[in-house]
């Protein structure tokens, strides 16, 4: 039998095991995982993190040697840790790291349940929470970036820590910023007596940009103190790889006469943009949106965190021109501009003599499509398609609203016989802006950058380089709904994904099947019922012709000023049209009726596409008078009647 004494020796020896294996727990899981052996390696060299890893309570943010690799600075072992315990759950909105002047850590939490700390994300489900041989409570939370704090100069004469953002700008000359400068920038909020927004405690994000963003000798001028104001996100830390993308923040310019608003976004090539979008404005400060791209992102300071960008927001000082020249270089819209030039540059010069011009310019993604390549090398081809993206006239967005407020906005390209076709679906911030030209379907992913002579809109598609199908077009295309259903419960819809045929399709819009609804009512209700199929699919058969190569507008106005008429093959017999121009616009006659041609033009991948105001319908076309047609259930049921009849005959 063990003694009394022998017991109590035996569980102090047991309790000293059990807290020691806890604590060599946090050591064994940073020296032996794989994963983390360099940040290990790091906290071994460092005495200050070795004491608080024995002694005290803390949170530890652990790069992963993933995370290490990409990562060419200076590691700073002690701004990953901060001497207080926090699970992700009770995470405040900042925390102090360990590092000399305690700069501070800022913690986002984004809607998609994401956590960052500074940059960086904590990766799911690997925090570890423990207490070590002192009972001090620990937590680890594996990230997938190093935590960068300010950089200092080596030859950096001042001690700064953990300046706050007016501190930064003052101190710029001694800070590593890739080797930019701020002194203009600087004078102007001095100037302005600003200096309390960049003292302001608490945790903001602050937009400054760098000098060479003035080398406009009037621009400095322009920075104002309202200006400044809009280069501020009060009460909002702001990382980029935490930033909700287009989620547009109050600035600091919000007021009853003046409103701004800013965000961010990401382009697929990695680059960051922030943009001012001046929804009200002022005789100085006019409405629209100005694109800055981030060159030096995430720079923490004691109240927030410094972007660092390529040009002041809010002002609105250079040319349509200008701007593409500016982003052509190697910015968002490189190969736009790349294209333009390549085309011998007359298309800019066209868009310089503009005195209003807007600009629909692909993105630089927008060119990858495997289709353009093969005409680039085509100059005409690629000068039209040019053109299509160019309007004489400022179209923002609430002009486009007006136009569209009760059709689809028509709005006439820089060569005036194309037209572009604009919808808007949905309000407010939820709304998507769409623009149809040459066939080719295009969403402005970026609206309203401003210009002195006009505006431009981002696009996600070149326009003009068709990449679907007839099917593919009807199916996605609002004005074409009801040609697409009548299509569909008649099978004649099957045929028009064939890319081996060429097809001439002359698609009556919506609004020109509803006109068939007062002229012809009976005819018109019975064109969309599946028991009259048969007759929905002859006049869809009339209006599509297919032969070896396709008929644009053109080739069928000369065709009939050869011949007077046109005789086209389509599916069961022929067409014959005529065509004519009048005042720019196209206009088919067929059985002695005028039909204007809507959208002429649309190109796809195995044919073309003509928008026609109404069908080429008649009367006659479905029997529906008398009751002398049966319809397909009509037979069904007779023949269901006579085949009981003659069933009960023969059993009696």
């Amino acid at each position: 039998m063990t003694s009394p004494g022998c017991r109590g020796l035996t569980a102090a020896l047991l309790l000293l095991c059990a807290t020691t294996a806890a604590f060599a727990e946090l050591s064994d899981k940073l020296r032996d995982d794989s994963e983390l052996s360099q940040f290990y390696s790091q906290v071994e060299q460092n005495p200050i993190a070795n004491a608080t890893l024995t002694l005290r309570s803390c949170t530890i943010f652990v790069p992963t040697n993933e995370a290490f690799q990409r990562y060419k600075g200076n590691i700073h072992v002690l701004y990953h840790i901060s001497t207080s315990a926090f699970s992700k759950e009770q995470l405040p909105k900042s925390v102090s790291s360990d590092m000399g002047g305690n700069p501070p850590l800022y913690i986002t939490k984004n809607r998609n349940g994401d956590i960052y700390v500074n940059n960086a994300r904590i990766i799911p489900s690997l925090s570890v929470e423990m207490t070590n041989r002192e009972g001090k409570r620990q937590v680890m939370h594996i990230i997938d970036e190093v935590l960068q704090p300010l950089s200092v100069q080596k030859n950096a004469q001042d001690n700064i820590n953990n300046p706050d953002a007016m501190q930064f700008l003052q101190m710029a000359e001694q800070l590593d910023l890739n080797d930019f400068h701020l002194r203009t920038y600087r004078s102007q909020v001095t100037l302005a007596k600003k200096e309390s927004v960049y003292q302001s405690p608490g945790a903001h994000t602050f937009l400054i940009p760098i000098d060479e963003s003035f080398k406009l000798s009037a621009r400095s001028g322009l920075v104002d103190a309202k200006v400044i104001d809009g280069h501020v996100i009060p009460n909002t830390v702001i990382f980029t790889a935490a930033s909700q993308h287009d989620d547009p923040k109050t600035s600091a310019a919000f007021e009853d006469l003046l409103k701004v608003t800013v965000s961010f976004f990401k382009q697929k090539d990695g680059k960051m943009y922030v943009k001012s979008n001046t929804i009200v404005g002022d005789a100085k400060h006019h409405e629209g949106v100005v694109l800055a791209e981030i060159v030096k992102a995430n720079i923490p300071v004691q109240n927030g965190v410094v972007h660092l960008i390529h040009r002041p927001l809010m002002i609105i000082d250079t040319t349509v021109t200008d701007f593409l020249k500016e982003n052509g270089e190697n910015g968002a819209l490189r190969k736009f501009y790349e294209v333009i030039m390549d085309n011998g540059g007359e298309v800019l010069d066209d868009i310089t003599n503009l005195s209003e011009v807007t600009i629909l310019a692909p993105s630089n993604d927008a060119w990858n499509a495997s289709l353009i390549e093969n005409l680039l090398r085509n100059r005409k081809k690629m000068r039209e398609i040019l053109n299509m993206h160019i309007i004489r006239d400022r179209l923002n967005v609430d002009k486009i609203r007006q136009k569209n407020a009760n059709m689809i906005a028509q709005v006439p390209t820089v060569n005036n016989s194309t037209f572009l076709y604009f919808n808007v679906k949905g309000e407010g911030a939820d709304a998507v802006i769409t623009v149809e030209g040459g066939g080719v379907n295009a969403t402005i992913v970026q609206a309203d950058v401003a210009q002195t002579n006009g505006y431009v809109h981002i696009i996600d598609r070149v326009l003009g380089v068709p990449h679907t199908t007839v099917l593919g077009k009807l199916e996605t295309d609002p004005m074409m709904s009801d040609t697409y259903k009548m299509g569909q419960f008649s099978h004649f819809n099957d045929q028009l994904n064939n890319t081996q045929r060429r097809f001439t399709y002359f698609v009556p819009r919506d609004k020109g099947w509803q006109k068939t609804e007062l002229d012809y009512p009976s005819a018109h209700k019975k064109l969309f019922m599946p028991d009259f199929s048969y007759h929905s699919k002859s006049i869809l058969e009339r209006h599509l012709a297919i032969a070896d190569h396709v008929f644009t507008m053109k080739d069928l106005v000369q065709y009939s000023q050869q011949a007077g008429n046109v005789v086209l093959p389509t599916f069961r017999d022929s067409l014959q049209i005529r065509v004519e121009e009048e005042a720019g616009r196209y206009v088919i006659i067929w059985n002695y009726k005028k039909i204007n041609v809507y959208r002429p033009d649309v190109e796809c991948t195995n044919g073309i596409i003509h928008v026609i105001d109404y069908p080429l319908l008649e009367e006659r076309d479905v029997v529906v008078s008398g009751g002398s047609y049966l319809t397909e259930s009509s037979i069904c049921i007779l023949l269901a009647n006579l085949i009981m009849i003659t069933v009960a005959k023969i059993l009696n």
